[in-house]
C-alpha cells in the first residue's frame, strides 16, 4: 500500500543543504562517478574481457592521464583490482572485485533502458545471455521480497538507520 503522502514527508525530512546522491551519499569522494562518462565504459570494457591498459585506452580512445586517474579511483574504492599476468616485464591487468561485479548489475539495467528507448530499428547493439538458462535475455528489476517487477513508480524511499548518519555529516 503507497501512502499519496509519503514523498511529502521524506522530502521534509532531508535537512535544508544537505545535498545528497540517489545512494543517499553525501560525500562526492564516496559517491560512484556514474555522473562522469569514463568509469561505466571502463567497467563494461572490463566485464567484457579488455582488461589490460594498453586495451582500454585503445577501445575507448581515452587520454593516458584520464584512463590512470580513473583506474587509481576505480581500485582505490575496490571495485577494480590490479592481477598481475606478466613478471617479465612486469605487467598489470584489471579485474572487478565483488563491488565492480554488483555495480555491472546496474550497468545491466542501465543497458536494458538504452535497448528500449535508444536502439534502432537494427536492434541492441550487444545480446545477453544467462550462463544459468542459455536463453538470450535482458536485465530487469525485481523485488526481493515478492520477485514481482519492480519500476521507481512502485516503490516509496524511506528514511533508514543510516539516514541521519548521512543528513548530520
Amino acid at each position: 500500500m503507497q501512502l499519496a503522502d509519503t514523498s511529502i514527508q521524506v522530502i521534509e525530512l532531508v535537512p535544508p543543504g544537505v545535498r545528497t546522491t540517489l545512494m543517499g551519499q553525501q560525500d562526492s569522494e564516496q559517491a560512484m562517478p556514474l555522473g562522469e562518462p569514463w568509469s561505466p565504459l571502463i567497467l563494461r570494457d572490463v566485464f567484457v574481457g579488455i582488461t589490460r591498459f594498453d586495451q582500454l585506452q585503445a577501445d575507448l580512445g581515452i587520454s593516458r592521464k584520464v584512463l590512470t586517474e580513473r583506474l587509481k579511483w576505480l581500485v582505490d574504492h575496490d571495485v577494480l583490482a590490479r592481477q598481475p599476468y606478466s613478471m617479465h616485464p612486469p605487467r598489470e591487468e584489471y579485474v572487478l572485485t565483488g563491488k565492480g561485479r554488483e555495480l555491472c548489475d546496474l550497468l545491466l539495467v542501465m543497458a536494458a533502458w538504452g535497448d528500449r528507448w535508444t536502439a534502432g530499428e537494427e536492434g541492441p547493439p550487444v545480446l545477453y545471455r544467462h550462463h544459468d538458462c542459455g536463453q538470450i535475455t535482458h536485465a530487469e528489476l525485481r523485488c526481493a521480497a515478492c520477485a514481482a517487477p519492480m519500476r521507481a513508480s512502485d516503490v516509496d524511499a524511506l528514511p533508514a538507520a543510516g539516514y541521519m548518519a548521512v543528513g548530520t555529516t
